[in-house]
C-alpha cells in the first residue's frame, strides 16, 4: 500500500470513527473522494469504500507507512478530521489511541499535538477583534436585500469577508495540518460576525446547520483540503518552514479562498433577509457565488503569498482566537 494511500485510509476511518455521520454527511465524503480519484494514481473512491465495508484494517493500513515523517503526518490529520466538526468524542479518542499504538507513536508528542488540535475545535465562535491585514480594495458585491440593517456597513463587511478569504487562502498555502484545520473554524467565525451584525445571536450548532445546508460538510471540507494539499504535495514540514514553490496553487484548487468568500456573501444575504431563505435558494446561491470567487482567486493570490509567509504554525491558535 502506497503511504499516501495509507494515510487517506486511516483519515477515512477516523472520518467515520465515531459512527455518528449522517446520510448527508456521508454523500458529502464520498463526493469528495470521487472528486480526488485518480489524483496521483490512488484510487481514492476504491478506498472510501473499502473503509465504509471494513475490507481494510488500521493494522494493515499503519503498517504500510515505514518512515516516521510518514506515521506522525497520519496521526495528524486523523487528529485534525476528528476534531473538523468539534471536540473529540470518546469513541474517536479510542480510534486515535489505538492508532497512536499502531504508528508507534510517542505518547507525550502524540499527546500534545491532540491538545492544539483540541483547543482550536473548541474555541468559541464569537470574538471580539475583526481579522487583520487589510487587503487591496475589494470587488464589488450584490447589495444584501432590503430587510434588516447591519452595525456594520456594505463596505465593511465586503473587506471582512475578502480578508478572511485571503487569510484561509494563505492557511491553503502552509504545509502544516494545523493550518489546514484553522479554515474552517475561521469560516464559522465571519458567520457568527455577519449575522451578530444583523442582530441575531448564533451558536456553533446553528452555524454548522447553515454550512450543511450550503453543502460544507465540516468533517468532508476538511478531508478536501488536506487530500488535496496531501495528493499535491503541499502537506508536511520542510525544516519547519513553507514548502518550496510557496505560489504552486496549482496543485491546491484555491478552495478555502473561494468557499470563504461565497460562504460571507451568502451568510450576508440570509441574515439582511432575516433568514427567509429557503434551503434550494442558499445552496444556489452558494453555488453561484462559488463560481464567482474562482474567478478573483488568481487577482488576490499575491496578498494569500504574502499573508502566508508571515504565518506559522505557533499563531495558528491565536489567528483562530482573534477570528
Amino acid at each position: 500500500m502506497h503511504e499516501h494511500q495509507a494515510i487517506l485510509t486511516l483519515s477515512l476511518m477516523a472520518a467515520f470513527a465515531d459512527g455518528n455521520k449522517d446520510a448527508s454527511e456521508r454523500a458529502e465524503i464520498k463526493r469528495i473522494a470521487d472528486a480526488l480519484d485518480g489524483a496521483g494514481s490512488i484510487n481514492l473512491a476504491g478506498i472510501y469504500q473499502d473503509v465504509l465495508l471494513k475490507r481494510v484494517s488500521l493494522a494493515s493500513a499503519a503498517a504500510a507507512l515505514t518512515t516516521p515523517e510518514a506515521r506522525q503526518l497520519a496521526f495528524e490529520m486523523a487528529v485534525c478530521v476528528c476534531d473538523a466538526d468539534g471536540v473529540q468524542t470518546a469513541a474517536e479518542q479510542t480510534f486515535l489511541a489505538d492508532l497512536r499504538n499502531a504508528l508507534e507513536l510517542d505518547q507525550q508528542q502524540a499527546a500534545a499535538y491532540s491538545r492544539q488540535a483540541e483547543e482550536i475545535a473548541a474555541l468559541p465562535v464569537a470574538t471580539d477583534s475583526p481579522s487583520a491585514v487589510p487587503p487591496s480594495a475589494p470587488p464589488a458585491a450584490a447589495t444584501a436585500p432590503a430587510g434588516y440593517a447591519s452595525t456594520m456597513s456594505e463596505a465593511a463587511i465586503d473587506k471582512a469577508i475578502l480578508n478572511a478569504a485571503i487569510v484561509n487562502g494563505a492557511l491553503e498555502l502552509l504545509p502544516e495540518s494545523l493550518s489546514t484545520m484553522a479554515i474552517i473554524p475561521l469560516q464559522m467565525k465571519l458567520v457568527y460576525r455577519i449575522g451578530q451584525s444583523y442582530g441575531f445571536e448564533l451558536d456553533r450548532g446553528h452555524i454548522k446547520d447553515f454550512l450543511a445546508t450550503l453543502g460544507v460538510g465540516l468533517t468532508s471540507q476538511y478531508l478536501e483540503q488536506a487530500g488535496r494539499k496531501l495528493l499535491g504535495g503541499l502537506l508536511g514540514k520542510v525544516g519547519g518552514g513553507l514548502l518550496r514553490g510557496i505560489g504552486k496553487q496549482a496543485v491546491s484548487s484555491g478552495m478555502s479562498f473561494a468557499s470563504t468568500y461565497a460562504l460571507g456573501h451568502v451568510a450576508r444575504r440570509y441574515y439582511a433577509g432575516g433568514r427567509s431563505f429557503s434551503a434550494p435558494m442558499l445552496r444556489e446561491a452558494f453555488d453561484n457565488l462559488l463560481g464567482e470567487a474562482k474567478g478573483l482567486q488568481t487577482r488576490y493570490l499575491p496578498e494569500m503569498q504574502a499573508r502566508a509567509r508571515s504565518l506559522d504554525t505557533a499563531q495558528i491558535v491565536e489567528l483562530v482566537r482573534q477570528g
